[in-house]
């Protein structure tokens, strides 16, 4: 039986918090800002969890993690 791996995109993005809860960076703060309130922009900084309806694609992206 072969190695379960890691998928290698997964392992850029995502952190195990030692709750349980998967940290994740906020989308959409990359390019074309010019059009985005700067209020939206600064609600965009910083980290977030991810939702539980993804965390099963996520633990089967990680299948070390323990989730």
């Amino acid at each position: 039986m072969p190695k379960m791996k890691t998928k290698s995109s997964a392992k850029k993005r995502f952190r195990v918090r030692p709750g349980g809860t998967v940290k994740r960076g906020q989308a959409f703060k990359r390019h074309i800002l010019t059009k985005k309130s700067t209020k939206n922009k600064r609600h965009l900084r910083g980290t977030t969890a991810v939702h539980e309806t993804n965390m099963g694609h996520i633990a089967q992206m990680l299948p070390g993690a323990g989730l």
